[in-house]
């Protein structure tokens, strides 16, 4: 109103009653206890309070204007720092040339991964995006499914399967060496429904185990064992050869990847950028080309 001389020009500019501004100027006044403008039909002017009140707060003002005209020109660009809770191994299956690529697009992007195969609290660490497998708890944060739930089977390397035999029952798995998540007992119960759709358990142990699943693919791929393994971890070296089915007829129910967020509502574009770049990866991984061990990369 200063700027524009009246109530009348600055209530045009704004969109609002000039009404509506007078009133909010008396509100002004009166919870300062000082009157600021001097008033009249086609014009104001500043009192000596209004002209003090005026030049301590318009730098401020405009200020906050400024970053805010900043921040919403800046939402098609994605800027700012983006954390991200990930599985412990979650580079060996997304490839780190892929964010490279991302980092390169987006400059002004900082990327900070907290990599562990503890359950981050989203909320209380800062994270602004998830991955996660497994069965998803109600927690009241948003889900995408990035790669579908598909099915957990056992596989075995050529070798292994050459040296040992392959199982025929799955009560033969006891007399086998099997590649199982880290226990004290090292042991493991796998229940698996069979052909008939029927669930049945089995307790297997073997000479390795491992707290990620990565580890177990590897040791399978070694011929340390069995492993029961996501077919989204295991389908390219199936098709390449490099595994084997075991007991091709039993399987477990798997749960898919998931990208878990806070909310949907004001995501920074450096987030969701992030999201369509995972989303996108992982949606590939099946169908990258596979490299036999030994053969040059």
């Amino acid at each position: 109103m200063v700027r524009c001389g009246s109530f009348a020009e600055a209530a045009r500019r704004l969109g609002t009653p000039p009404n509506t501004l007078s009133r909010r100027v008396q509100q002004l006044e009166a919870q300062l206890g000082t009157r600021l403008m001097q008033r009249s039909t086609r014009k104001l002017s500043l009192t000596s309070a209004g002209q003090d009140f005026h030049a301590r707060c318009a730098g401020a003002v405009d200020g906050l204007v400024d970053a805010g005209q900043a921040l919403m020109s800046g939402n098609d660009v994605p800027s700012g720092l983006v954390r991200v809770a990930a599985p412990a191994d979650f580079f060996d299956l997304f490839p780190m040339e892929s964010l490279a690529a991302f980092l390169a697009a987006h400059p002004q992007v900082r990327m900070d991964f907290v990599l562990s195969d503890a359950r981050a609290d989203i909320i209380g660490d800062r994270i602004d995006v998830a991955i996660r497998g497994g069965v998803l708890e109600d927690s009241g944060l948003f889900a995408r499914k990035v790669l579908d739930a598909g099915r957990d089977g056992l596989v075995a390397s050529p070798a292994y399967l050459a040296a040992r035999g392959a199982p025929a029952r799955l009560a033969d798995l006891v007399d086998h060496d099997c590649l199982v998540f880290t226990h004290p007992s090292g042991r493991a119960d796998w229940r698996l429904s069979g052909p008939d759709g029927e669930d049945a358990e089995v307790q297997v142990s073997g000479r390795f185990s491992g707290n990620t699943a990565q580890a177990l693919r590897k040791a399978a791929l070694a011929g340390l064992g069995i492993a029961l393994l996501p077919s989204t971890m295991t389908r390219r070296e199936l098709r390449a050869g490099l595994l084997i089915p075991v007991l091709p007829s039993f399987h477990r129910k798997g749960h898919g990847v998931h990208l878990v967020h806070a909310s949907r509502r004001h995501m920074p574009s450096a987030v969701s950028a992030f999201i369509a770049l995972v989303a996108d990866k992982l949606g590939e991984l099946e169908e990258r080309p596979v490299t036999a061990p030994g053969a040059p990369a």
